[in-house]
């Protein structure tokens, strides 16, 4: 029989599955305390409004009886840290299908599979979402015959319908000896390989170890991934890539397909590729054939391994909170003040993880570009948006600055055991949990999409990589996905957006205005003091 992605639940089982077989748990979770529900769900106990962003999906439920995360309504996101409770289960996972394959072979051309269970189906894949503009081809098919494979998707009959497809050798090496970084090495010379490394082969590297031997043995412990994903090949739009934090057991051959990725992502707007924001296996996150950052440019993740579940726990926890406050539309999303990197790292600071701040790009620069854009654009919106880009922290800002800060300290924390950025008590113990780091890149899978690139880390390189002549940009377009009105309340219903006009951006302008004025006023007295004094020369001849 093939394998079911979600059971029956286990009524009093413990929602934590440290040591379990990653293939029987989502994340951290055992995977039999989830049910599958398809659509509509008026009988979970999911939120009205998470269940109305998942009514035309497939996705697992908590089993009736077990704890489900809650929240405070007068909180907007990852400030809502009291009574946070570690053994709640998020309130809803975004599989998009109900049943998994651990391991499976395709054919060369991939119209037929075999399963572990020596099980036979032809495969037929999911269709194209319209608004895809690239999707699975020859070179996709080749490129899956050549490893084992993980399937999440639907049998009918003799046919298996697929829907997620994920490369088993894509795992963590454990039986690598360790490979710190080298003199003229950094974590971002690793993401800027080769362009981004989308062509590159697949790279698991150890770069500490505990103590000799520790990362080999990271198998069945918890684990936190700091995911990078690159710039896109066929957007202008999205070339300061994505960010997410995951948490996992890690599998018995390194495996982490099934750890849970915790992805923000526009809710206002349909994904031209069918995304959605939430709680949602690794493996789909990667690589749902038409929604899966793999199909579309390269990505990085810095893997830290716990001798503890502690750390990853309160981390899981918090995000699975702050998701419900991002479905109830109490936190918004917005590209420069509340996206991907800054959703993300705000959890780990307020958790007590102060991750080490890089500053912003200019304010001088931020307030003159605010007048300039508003002025050519005619838009006080469009002068807002490069305001706040050019002004917004840049671990909050860009992916790549987060990665990068996040990691840095994680080394510094590793190889130091320096504990200053820790500030709650479950933080300080990082330096004793941690047991190992890892260094993954995962290439872009083949398809008619076109290649990906490295992230940028500035603005200015932003502009670099991107056209200089804006109207030559590729922008995909997308169309508005609200809320309905009838299921905000609280602070859904309180305006979160900043002023039009901002303060800085007011001085700024009165500070030209006056030094206008000013250089007027010194050029009037000049004037006046030069023609007295040509009088006065006129008058003594």
């Amino acid at each position: 029989m093939m394998r079911r992605l979600l059971g029956v639940g286990l009524g009093l089982m413990s929602s934590f599955a440290q040591g379990q077989a990653s293939t029987d748990t989502l994340g951290m979770y055992a995977q039999a305390q989830f049910r599958t529900v398809q659509g509509d769900c008026p009988q979970c106990t999911a939120l009205p409004q998470t269940l109305w962003y998942f009514r035309h999906e497939t996705y697992a439920v908590p089993t009736n009886g077990l704890p489900v995360s809650r929240f405070d309504t007068s909180k907007r996101g990852a400030e809502d840290i009291e009574a946070l409770n570690l053994e709640a289960l998020p309130e809803l996972i975004w599989t998009g299908s109900s049943q998994y394959w651990p391991r499976a072979v395709l054919n060369d051309a991939a119209t037929e599979v075999k399963t572990a269970q020596d099980e036979r189906f032809d495969i037929q894949l999911v269709p194209k979402i319209p608004s895809n503009r690239s999707y699975w081809n020859a070179d996709t098919s080749h490129y899956f015959s050549q490893s084992t494979v993980s399937i999440r998707g639907e049998s009918e009959g003799q046919t298996l319908v697929a829907r997620t497809m994920w490369p088993h050798t894509f795992k963590l090496d454990l039986t690598a000896s360790v490979q710190p970084l080298q003199s003229g090495e950094s974590l971002q010379s690793l993401v800027q390989f080769a362009n981004g490394g989308a062509r590159s082969p697949y790279q698991s590297r150890l770069l500490w170890e505990k103590s000799p031997g520790v990362g080999q043995q990271s198998s069945g412990k918890t684990a936190l991934g700091i995911l990078l994903n690159g710039a896109q090949g066929d957007d202008d739009e999205a070339h300061g890539g994505h960010f997410a934090l995951a948490t996992g057991v890690v599998g018995e051959e390194g495996e982490y397909g099934t750890w849970l990725v915790n992805n923000y992502y526009n809710l206002a707007t349909n994904s031209e590729k069918g995304i959605i924001a939430g709680v949602t296996p690794f493996d789909k996150y990667m690589a749902d054939l038409n929604s899966g950052q793999a199909f579309y440019r390269p990505s990085y993740m810095l893997v830290a391994v716990f001798s503890q579940p502690d750390i990853p726990k309160q981390i899981q926890a918090l995000n699975n909170r702050v998701m419900q406050h991002f479905y109830r539309n109490d936190l918004l999303y917005d590209h420069a003040l509340e996206n991907c990197a800054g959703i993300s790292i705000d959890t780990l600071r307020h958790l007590g993880w102060q991750v080490p701040e890089r500053g912003v790009e200019s304010v001088l620069k931020a307030s003159a570009a605010y007048w300039y854009v508003a002025a050519t654009e005619r838009s006080l919106q469009k002068g807002r948006a490069i305001y706040d880009y050019l002004n917004t922290e840049m671990t909050r800002l860009f992916p790549a600055v987060a990665f990068d800060a996040i990691g840095n300290d994680l080394l510094n924390i590793a190889y130091s055991g320096d504990h200053r950025t820790l500030a709650s008590a479950t933080m300080r113990a990082m330096p004793q949990q941690l047991e190992a780091l890892y260094f993954v890149r995962i290439p872009q899978i083949p398809s008619s999409r076109a290649f990906g690139l490295a992230p940028v880390y500035s603005f200015a390189q932003y502009l670099q990589q991107a056209p200089a002549d804006r109207s030559q940009w590729k922008i995909i377009p997308v169309t508005p996905n609200p809320l309905p009105e009838q299921l905000k309340d609280d602070l859904a219903l309180k305006p979160q957006v900043p002023g039009l006009v901002p303060l800085t951006a007011i001085l700024f302008l009165i500070s030209v205005v006056l030094a206008v004025a000013l250089m007027l006023w010194l050029f009037s007295k000049m004037y006046q003091i030069l023609t007295a004094r040509v009088k006065y020369a006129s008058h003594t001849r």
